[in-house]
């Protein structure tokens, strides 16, 4: 009996395609083709119809899945004029072209942004920027925030908390300018709830619940890019 594959590395809500993770891997396996592989996440439109988030993944396999990497990049397009942005994290692993990380250049990794949520209004956009390394349990959410007015982009975590994984809940509905986590540690069996705020100031948010808002699309060209 095959054992299951999980649907994400951090059961998270919103999940990575980790399926389509395994079987690349496995296809490039058996067929020893060297060609990156690639992913187009489904749109996340914005409530007021302007805006439509999607992410787009690559795969570079390798016969050492611990020497694999995927990369992402989410672009962000005006539906009214045709418009396209890029939106980048600032976190250790992602592939910043503004940014001087060498760990985002190792093999390995796992570096993938997706959106989540839009504000209730539609003013911000939150996406998970999911990090870790093949093969081992180094792994943790950050959420990436992008604010239409100011086109600024702010990369949040649990700060001052000890954890060895962070998990992205969504909006929080107590405070609208915050998002969510979980985090702890491996082993134990309640991680608190922390809220966060676009500082990067943390707080315990024991009786918040996380929100999302936005529909989601699937166009005929998601998922798996030759």
């Amino acid at each position: 009996m095959q054992p299951e594959i999980p649907l994400d590395p951090l059961d998270s809500p919103y999940p990575i395609p980790w399926n389509w993770v395994i079987a690349t891997h496995a296809e490039f396996n058996a067929r020893r083709d060297a060609n990156k592989r690639c992913y187009r996440s489904p749109s996340l439109i914005s409530p007021d119809g302007q805006y439509a988030a999607y992410s787009r993944l690559q795969m570079e396999s390798n016969p050492e899945v611990a020497s694999s990497r995927i990369t992402s990049i989410m672009f962000l397009e005006n539906l009214q004029t045709g418009d396209l942005r890029t939106v980048t994290a600032s976190s250790p692993l992602a592939d910043n072209p503004f940014g001087e990380s060498e760990d985002a250049q190792l093999p390995g990794i796992l570096s993938i942004l997706i959106p989540v949520s839009w504000s209730q209004n539609g003013d911000r956009l939150l996406a998970r920027q999911f990090e870790g390394l093949f093969n081992t349990s180094e792994a943790s959410d950050y959420a990436v925030v992008w604010e239409r007015r100011t086109g600024k982009t702010y990369t949040l975590f649990p700060g001052e908390v000890e954890y060895t994984n962070a998990v992205l809940l969504g909006w929080s509905q107590a405070h609208s300018d915050r998002v969510l986590f979980r985090a702890g540690s491996l082993g134990e069996e309640d991680w608190p709830l922390w809220a966060v705020n676009l500082a990067g100031e943390t707080e315990l948010a024991c009786e918040d619940c996380p929100i999302v808002y936005g529909q989601v699309r699937d166009r005929a060209w998601t998922g798996p890019q030759g």
